[in-house]
């Protein structure tokens, strides 16, 4: 995530750029609601995925995909 520091590896690719992605997780078309079902549902869509189950609600499931799509 853009001006966040502190975490050295990287298991994912970076958060920016991704309102001009056209596919999330190499898997899905990037519209609102494929984002909140990914980060609700990782491992349904994606089952070897390294991504762990964050436990977000819908809401801020949402909101995070709001906020996903503004970084350009």
């Amino acid at each position: 995530i853009p001006g966040v520091t502190g975490s050295d590896p990287q298991v994912g690719p970076p958060l920016s750029g991704m309102a001009q992605r056209s596919l999330i997780a190499g898997r899905l078309p990037n519209t609102p609601d494929n984002l909140v079902l990914w980060i609700t549902r990782t491992h349904e869509v994606d089952p070897r995925s390294a991504m762990p189950d964050m436990g977000v609600s819908p809401q801020d499931a949402r909101d995070i995909a709001a906020y996903l799509g503004t970084l350009d």
